[in-house]
């Protein structure tokens, strides 16, 4: 686990935060994935423990919530923060919602 790992998904930005740290670590994130099917390519070994993958299938449902709660579409969110951290929106077109999130310089 990445040191300073959200613990808690009250927020919008706190939605964001937690996308931002998935893809740092690499992940190819869904929202409809459970973390414990996460596979590194490279050693065929699970991305993550039992209980850390707990830990992220809690605050995606978390994420979830928080999205219903502010009417934001959790997938747009997600690939707007994966396509802008991953530097791939200037080859994929970014989905229609626009969200708060600018990704760090």
């Amino acid at each position: 686990m990445i040191t300073g790992m959200i613990t808690e998904i009250k927020t919008l930005n706190d939605v964001s935060a937690f996308i931002v740290q998935l893809v740092a670590e690499g992940l190819n994130y869904h929202p409809d994935e459970d973390f414990n099917n996460y596979i590194n390519i490279e050693t065929h070994e699970p991305s993550y423990t039992k209980e850390e993958a707990q830990i992220r299938n809690d605050l995606n449902m978390q994420c979830f919530e928080v999205c219903g709660r502010n009417k934001a579409d959790i997938y747009n969110v997600s690939m707007e923060i994966y396509l802008k951290e991953t530097g791939l929106e200037k080859y994929i077109p970014l989905p229609p919602q626009t969200i708060f999130f600018e990704p760090k310089p």
